[in-house]
């Protein structure tokens, strides 16, 4: 078993100054990087070795640094995903242009949630009622028929009236298998254009015009056209209300709720509307989110678990050597997490730099598709990441303090 010796400083060694206490391994291929740095530099001298620890296994460090950066790519990325979609379709309803909001009572708020349960004549009375300006029935669609959407069928006058369509090209409807698509959509594929041909429902449309975007759906077609294809002939989802002036829309309400035959029908206001759009009035979005967030921590724990442990197994000699130098176990502990941490860190950076990669794909690939990456979330997903993997490396620091240093010393 190598024997270390320590030796006193001496006046005379180093022109007569006293130097630090040095230390002198017989194995000096294992125990160099230990000794080699006086003790009034402790902590530049614990970097050196931390640094040192990494760079020996470059393939294991760079296999943690990139289990990280999936686990906050894992977090970013779905988050980003549901927040996005939920964003964009927040600001397209409200760049509808209405006031107010009528639908059925037992109807989910989410637009093409809930098919078309209510006529679609019930907009030329209501826009009859005093105050009421415009009344304009929609039907809209959920689909996933190449891309996740809501298709609208709209009543091309009063939805026009709501707030005017700004034309890119184009004009307004002037047949039933018509279609008015937005900036957005033109963009995706090879790119769209006024005249050309797609499909919906099976069925060939012609795009007669092109808008600005944020006008409630990306494909706007006839509402009797839409009607005719879903089975919903006469019907609307809901039906869009413009008042004559903000303040009398509670007047607006009270007429409709003593109006025989519609007193259980829901009037909201347009802000009301939007201010359901949050992840906790989606079903399964939260469940989702923990989900993911479980499975990215499982993996972060594991692998850092793995490689912490195969260090302090593979270092069991150094670490005799640090305790036999009078090291305490916090020291020990102290160094396998900050090890820990740094790997920790550069894997937040690449992960951070690479949700910022897959968005900018996403945006090439898919430009209708919303990808809403926040600080707070980049944050919180940081701070997630960074505990699961101390919490990953507490049990190989334990592990590590608890050596026995004479055991340590004698282990080949």
């Amino acid at each position: 078993m190598p024997i270390i010796t320590r030796r006193e400083p001496s006046a005379a060694s180093d022109g007569g100054a006293a130097p630090a206490l040095g230390c002198y391994p017989e194995d000096e291929g294992v125990a160099r990087r230990f000794c080699r740095a006086a003790p009034r530099e402790p902590r530049s001298t614990m970097n050196k070795l931390i640094f040192a620890n990494l760079l020996q296994r470059p393939v294991r460090s760079i296999i943690s640094v990139l289990a990280v950066a999936i686990e906050v790519v894992m977090i970013l990325s779905i988050v980003a995903i549901f927040m996005g979609m939920l964003d964009d379709q927040k600001q397209r309803t409200n760049g509808i242009g209405a006031d107010l909001v009528v639908s059925p009572s037992n109807t989910s708020f989410l637009n093409g949630m809930s098919g078309a349960p209510m006529p679609a004549k019930l907009a030329d009375f209501l826009g009859r009622l005093p105050h009421v300006a415009v009344a304009a029935p929609v039907i809209s669609k959920f689909s996933m028929a190449g891309s996740v959407e809501i298709l609208y069928g709209i009543d091309y006058p009063s939805y026009n009236a709501l707030k005017p369509f700004t034309w890119v090209a184009g004009g307004p409807f002037q047949g039933p298998y018509d279609v008015i698509v937005d900036d957005v959509f033109v963009r995706t594929g090879k790119g769209h254009r006024v005249g050309e041909t797609i499909e919906i429902f099976n069925r060939p449309f012609r795009i007669c015009g092109i808008v600005e975007s944020g006008k409630g759906g990306r494909r706007l077609m006839p509402i009797e056209t839409m009607g005719a294809l879903t089975g919903n002939d006469g019907k609307a989802s809901v039906i869009y209300l413009k008042s004559d002036n903000p303040a009398n829309e509670d007047a607006i309400r009270q007429e409709i709720a003593t109006t025989r035959g519609l007193e259980d029908y829901n009037v909201q206001s347009m802000a009301d509307v939007i201010s359901l759009y949050t992840p906790s009035k989606f079903p399964g979005f939260d469940l989702a989110l923990n989900v993911v967030i479980t499975i990215a921590v499982i993996v972060g724990i594991l692998v850092i678990f793995q490689t912490m442990y195969t260090a302090v197994l593979e270092r069991t000699r150094e670490i005799g050597i640090l305790k036999s130098m009078g090291a305490s176990k916090l020291t020990i502990v102290g160094v396998v997490l900050r090890e820990t941490a740094l790997l920790a860190v550069a894997g937040l950076l690449v992960g951070i730099a690479a949700t910022y990669g897959v968005r900018a794909l996403l945006n090439l690939r898919f430009p209708a598709f919303s990808f809403e990456l926040t600080t707070a979330w980049i944050i919180r997903g940081a701070a997630i990441a960074l505990v699961s993997s101390i919490c990953g490396a507490l049990y190989p620091a334990w592990m590590a303090a608890r050596k026995d240093p004479i055991d340590a010393l004698a282990y080949e």
